[in-house]
């Protein structure tokens, strides 16, 4: 079973996936080994690798670092081409639907192929919305597009709608790395009640409420980063939880 079936299955099934996003240029290589021994034994499903400014050679010595401690999915989560390694299982292939600048709904798309021609990687079209998260984020300052106010609900549906019905298999919601609160409650609700592909949400969560509000308001998976890399203490938090007790 493919990486994206296995995502739709969990839908079908109501099981809520998580994924830890593991940013190289904020990572240490040498903590591979402990950090992915608290990723296997907590409720992580998928491992999400990349960031917005990464250096070339980077995610693929962190991938292949990874992978020799763990079997769970590592799926590369790219802010440029370079990001792209065949040594990862899957790669989100995105298209920041939010914005209006053509590199990133197509542009880079069309110089990845060559990276991606007879590559083994599973190649998941995914549509990306950023929405304002209250804060700059590294996001719009490298592609040059502006988040979506949470003001603009109509706007955010619609958007995610329309990404659906381009073919997009995963919709993404995201606050931005470093947000200083997530995707409010409303949002995911009411772009869920729209889909019916799997929707995954990050940013912004920094606690084992938030995490609940994102899968009971909809989220399909969810995406936790920052709150790792500033305090790893957050896997017993999560796995402590009774929420995650009695439904993961």
């Amino acid at each position: 079973m493919t990486i994206y079936q296995n995502i739709q299955k969990a839908k079908l099934n109501g099981e809520k996936l998580f994924a830890v996003l593991i940013d190289p240029d904020k990572f240490t290589i040498a903590n591979t080994a402990a950090f992915i021994l608290k990723v296997n034994i907590s409720i992580a499903t998928h491992i999400f690798i990349g960031g917005s400014t990464v250096d070339e050679s980077s995610t693929e010595l962190l991938v292949q670092e990874i992978k020799k401690h763990t079997i769970l999915p590592v799926i590369l989560f790219p802010g440029d081409v370079s990001q792209i390694t065949n040594a990862a299982d899957g790669l989100l292939f995105l298209s920041l639907l939010s914005g209006r600048n053509p590199e990133y709904l197509i542009g880079k798309h069309v110089e990845a192929v060559s990276k991606l021609r007879g590559s083994n990687l599973e190649v998941i079209p995914t549509g990306y919305v950023l929405i304002d998260g209250g804060v700059k984020t590294a996001v719009s300052k490298v592609t040059n597009t502006e988040a979506i106010s949470n003001g603009n609900i109509q706007t955010i549906i619609d958007t995610a709608k329309a990404g659906e019905l381009l073919g997009m298999k995963l919709m993404y919601l995201e606050a931005g790395s470093g947000a200083k609160y997530p995707v409010f409650e409303e949002i995911i609700q009411q772009v869920k009640n729209e889909l019916n592909i799997p929707l995954i949400v990050g940013g912004g969560i920094k606690s084992v409420s938030q995490l609940e509000k994102a899968y009971n308001s909809g989220a399909d998976m969810v995406i936790v980063g920052t709150a790792f890399e500033e305090d790893e203490s957050f896997f017993e938090e999560i796995q402590s939880s009774l929420f995650y007790t009695q439904k993961l």
